[in-house]
């Protein structure tokens, strides 16, 4: 099993907090995978400012993919592997808004891939990517030197 995999199940049950990045307190999306690149490299890759949790509804940067592209290593979606970072995009049209960690492929014993992230309300769950999230996935990532 992937590090970033085992690395990202000790969030699992962390409560949803906007723009917290605290295993156990509270973490969103991107405070997950801001969690998890602590724990494997460290210090954190760059200062995140406040964000708004509609800055993805009022903006036309990309702002969260720009971010990815700065830190970690885009790989296709065709080759993604469990630990990769995964990109999603609510509509066709819109920003990149939702991140998650790819953590396992399909197998015979479960037909969907697997994926960590903090559901919003809610808290960090390991869940399926179904048909509805498959349409919004829209790029992966690794994380450099893993």
């Amino acid at each position: 099993m992937s590090a970033v995999v085992q690395i990202a199940r000790t969030w699992l049950g962390t409560p949803y907090r906007h723009q917290a990045s605290v295993r156990g307190v509270g973490c969103d999306c991107l405070g997950l995978v801001r969690g998890v690149w602590r724990e494997i490299h460290g210090d954190e890759a760059e200062v995140v400012p406040a964000y708004r949790s509609d800055w993805a509804e009022v903006g036309e940067r990309e702002t969260l993919l720009e971010a990815a592209r700065r830190h970690l290593v885009e790989v296709s979606l065709s080759v993604m592997q469990p630990g990769d970072v995964l990109l999603f995009r609510m509509t066709p049209q819109a920003v990149v808004k939702h991140v998650a960690i790819l953590s396992a492929l399909p197998n015979g014993a479960d037909p969907q891939p697997r994926m960590i992230h903090a559901y919003w309300g809610r808290a960090v769950v390991e869940s399926w990517i179904g048909p509805w999230w498959r349409r919004r996935l829209a790029f992966a990532f690794r994380f450099p030197e893993v």
